[in-house]
């Protein structure tokens, strides 16, 4: 019996979309090209959620690789790359249903220390029962070693918790450690559905 809600934050919150700071700041379809590539995709991504670098960190390692004259672009994307992050449609009304209906609410990100710059403008950490950013235990999804690190934290028992992810890798690794899943498609109607007819 499901318990607990344990929540993704990127695309199932917040809207995580690089888009956003990459039309407000370069200037050219080359630019943004190269500061996608570099910075979003680049391996530092990676080291921000794992715990390995500071969000602030990251300019000075992504600018070595990127032409001079899409510095001032590249530091704007950097350190202003969270004004994306607004709530999707529902989001907090689903985290106030799963409260109000009696279940344990947790979030599970894959998120650098930014994280705690910009979440709180959505709801209150107090909100939630649990918050497990994966750059303060330096690991990260798919990894089960951090499902399992999650549940060892919260106290929690797998089968009494539903995963909500939008990313299909994220959910295969949940479902490995024994955890209820739910791949998440913008449509939290079809979450609650999920959760009541268990």
């Amino acid at each position: 019996m499901i318990k607990n809600i344990v929540l993704d934050m990127g695309n199932v919150l917040l809207d995580y979309n690089p888009d956003v700071s990459l039309d407000r700041f370069c200037s050219s379809e080359e630019e943004r090209e190269v500061i996608r590539r570099e910075l979003f995709d680049g391996p530092e991504w990676q080291m921000g959620d794992r715990g390995d670098i500071l969000d602030k960190d990251r300019f000075d390692l992504v600018k070595v690789r990127v032409p001079e004259k899409y510095h001032e672009a590249l530091r704007n994307c950097t350190e202003q790359w969270d004004i994306c992050m607004n709530p999707l449609e529902g989001a907090r009304e689903f985290c106030e249903y799963a409260r109000n209906h009696g279940y344990g609410v947790y979030i599970l990100s894959n998120a650098s220390d930014a994280f705690y710059r910009y979440f709180p403008k959505f709801m209150p950490l107090s909100f939630f029962d649990g918050v497990f950013v994966s750059s303060d235990y330096h690991m990260l999804k798919p990894d089960e070693e951090i499902y399992r690190t999650f549940l060892a934290r919260y106290g929690l028992a797998a089968e009494e918790c539903l995963f909500i992810d939008d990313r299909a890798e994220n959910v295969a690794g949940a479902r490995k450690t024994g955890m209820n899943t739910f791949l998440f498609e913008g449509d939290y109607s079809a979450v609650i559905r999920r959760i009541e007819n268990q």
